[in-house]
């Protein structure tokens, strides 16, 4: 049996980790565990006399700025290299967020938007940096696992950060913004330290990315996709225009990103919709905490060897297979106002679904060639930012009117979603050579079927 054909063991992934990709993940763990503006800006503002809707506005204005920032990211990383992003993105980072306990007072509210947008573009630009590194080092075999280890980095983040603000929040509000901004800053000190400043993609210049196949040897982009690139570059002569063109140009990944937005919507209703309806139904505040408590335990403890499992199964059978494990967890809490029971069951669901289905969705972006990578995983995160900024907005709106029918709808939309992902990363099987070509031709190697 060939090593491509066996299953891939957890422990086998973590020993071929390459150290600059340990040092990438070590440094995303310790900027998510300091990531506190997006969960309390809302909250600091309030309690420094803000209005609801100043703190509001404030917040809209990170989210458009994240969104942005991921889509500059992309193309920074694309022109000057992943390394470059992240040091630069971090650095201008730590001083943004730090600056916003200073503008919080009456009569800043202006300087401190525009400060706070700021601070969304730099600290969400560093993310497809991150990415295109991360798919550039791993071998190609652990691609998937590699991204389940940065999900699991940026899951443990965001589980510990609210328990880290908690104990600062009882010395001093401001600490919350000092010290996000002083681990962006180690995180930019250590990626200019310990980050290599090429990687094998710019050292080939521009030749195919390592990612053009999965794990189960699935082909990554398709050749539609390929052709486009080559295309718009001899149009034009701008690489940036050509994979713009590209993108737009190839249908199935535009099936991808739209995925990407429905699942990302509605994914986003268990902290927004989830709360309300366990209100609704007079269920204590201490009962979604151990909701949450019980979807991050087990998405930590359980994500990588999920992924190793299934590593053998085709990419789209593991996405759709996903999305569908979450629909009905979804679903299932329609019937929280019967018993808790349902609740924690269509998380582990919900939480089930993700795991099966987010690595190769995740992962799905750095398939594609170096020349087009960085734009198509900073499109990516940007349509995933949209869709976070959006949730709020769909949730609230569509939960007061639909009541517990809303979850039925979410199943509905998270199903379609993973049709969407189906048709956008399925890739056809090539096909068999005809007799003449499978005997060859004298001189000529004897050609070898198509792969699956």
């Amino acid at each position: 049996m060939k090593k491509e054909d066996t299953p891939i063991g957890v422990f086998e992934a973590l020993k071929a980790t390459p150290t600059p990709v340990r040092y990438l993940l070590g440094g995303v763990l310790i900027n998510q565990l300091g990531a506190f503006v997006q969960t309390f800006l809302v909250l600091y503002l309030t309690f420094r006399g803000m209005s609801a809707g100043a703190a509001g506005l404030a917040l809209v204005a990170y989210s458009a700025g994240s969104v942005l920032g991921t889509m500059l990211g992309g193309e920074f990383t694309q022109r000057f290299g992943p390394r470059a992003t992240i040091v630069a993105a971090m650095a201008g980072s730590a001083p943004l967020v730090a600056a916003i306990s200073w503008l919080s007072g009456p009569g800043t509210l202006g300087p401190l938007l525009v400060v706070v947008g700021l601070a969304g573009l730099f600290t969400q630009a560093y993310r497809p940096a991150a990415a295109v590194l991360l798919s550039d080092l791993m071998p190609e075999r652990y691609q998937v696992m590699a991204f389940s280890m940065m999900r699991i980095a940026l899951n443990v983040g965001a589980a510990l950060a609210p328990l880290i603000a908690a104990g600062l929040i009882l010395v001093n509000w401001d600490l919350l913004f000092w010290i996000d901004g002083g681990t962006a800053l180690v995180y930019a000190l250590l990626a200019f330290a310990l980050l290599p400043r090429k990687t094998v993609t710019q050292e080939e210049e521009g030749g195919p990315g390592d990612g053009d196949a999965d794990e189960t040897g699935t082909a990554g982009p398709s050749a539609a996709t390929t052709t486009a690139t080559a295309t718009a570059e001899t149009a034009d002569g701008s690489r940036a225009s050509s994979g713009y063109a590209a993108m737009l140009g190839d249908r199935k990944y535009l099936f991808y990103l739209a995925a990407v937005l429905l699942g990302s919507l509605t994914y986003a209703q268990g902290h927004i919709a989830l709360p309300l309806e366990l209100m609704e139904h007079d269920y204590p505040t201490s009962f979604y905490s151990t909701v949450l408590t019980v979807s991050s335990v087990v998405l930590i403890t359980c994500e990588l060897k999920i992924t190793a499992y299934l590593s053998r199964l085709p990419k789209h059978v593991r996405v759709i297979t996903g999305h569908l494990v979450e629909a009905v967890g979804l679903a299932v809490y329609a019937l929280s106002s019967r018993s808790g029971a349902f609740t924690i069951a269509g998380a582990v669901l919900v939480v089930a679904g993700i795991m099966i289905a987010a690595p190769s969705m995740f992962a799905h972006p750095a398939t594609f060639p170096a020349t087009v990578k960085a734009r198509y995983i900073g499109t990516m995160q940007a349509v995933g930012g949209a869709a976070g900024a959006l949730a709020p907005l769909f949730g609230v709106y569509a939960w007061t009117r639909l009541g517990s029918s809303f979850w039925v709808l979410c199943g509905v939309v998270t199903a379609l979603a993973g049709l969407l992902a189906l048709a956008g990363v399925r890739q056809p099987r090539e096909p068999e050579p005809a007799a003449g070509a499978r005997a060859g031709t004298e001189g000529e190697p004897e050609v070898v079927g198509g792969a699956s």
